[in-house]
């Protein structure tokens, strides 16, 4: 169970209200492909990104950790990782995790739930795992620290969440660690 509260910097500041986090950026697309199945190159999830990172003023190489929307189909698992190969290259430095692996497909709070995973990400310092992941390709297993089966302590300054829904409704948010 989670609930995220939304308050005005100026007015947090004013009741000296605990900032645990900021909401960097976002970015919303459509790849509108078919009603239930994405892109298979991940057009809508990529360009979802690119502008989440333009809205955050940041570049991709800042992110530290991404939690993927990753719903455990072979084709939207697959295109959302040709989306984050083809946008943050061959590195090893981005997490990535899914966190529906540990939570279930949450439905209409999965974007709500996952936001308070990389929030707490960020706050931490601990990456969230993906667990019971057994095959993943190849490709894609080397290129990037997925995050299998244990949590991970690093420096996460900025958190990157993918959440899509039927008929290619794509958003991506970015959450950056508060500083003073």
């Amino acid at each position: 169970v989670g609930a995220i509260i939304l308050e005005n910097y100026e007015h947090a500041i004013k009741r000296n209200a605990p900032i645990i986090a900021e909401i960097a950026g976002g970015g919303m697309a459509s790849d509108a492909y078919h009603l239930t199945g994405t892109h298979p190159e991940g057009e809508g999830a990529y360009l979802g990104m690119v502008l989440a990172l333009e809205d955050a003023n940041i570049s991709a190489n800042e992110i530290d950790y991404l939690n993927t929307h990753a719903t455990s189909t072979p084709q939207g698992d697959m295109s959302e990782l040709k989306a984050i190969a083809r946008l943050f290259g061959r590195q090893g430095k981005l997490n990535i995790s899914a966190t529906k692996s540990m939570t279930g497909h949450l439905l209409g709070a999965a974007g709500a739930i996952e936001a308070i995973a990389c929030i707490k990400a960020v706050q931490n310092n601990i990456v969230p795992p993906t667990i019971n992941s057994v095959d993943i390709e190849p490709e894609y297993r080397d290129i990037f620290n997925l995050t299998l089966h244990q949590s991970q302590q690093r420096q996460v300054n900025y958190a990157m969440s993918n959440t899509f829904g039927f008929g290619g409704h794509i958003a991506t948010s970015i959450f950056k660690k508060y500083a003073e």
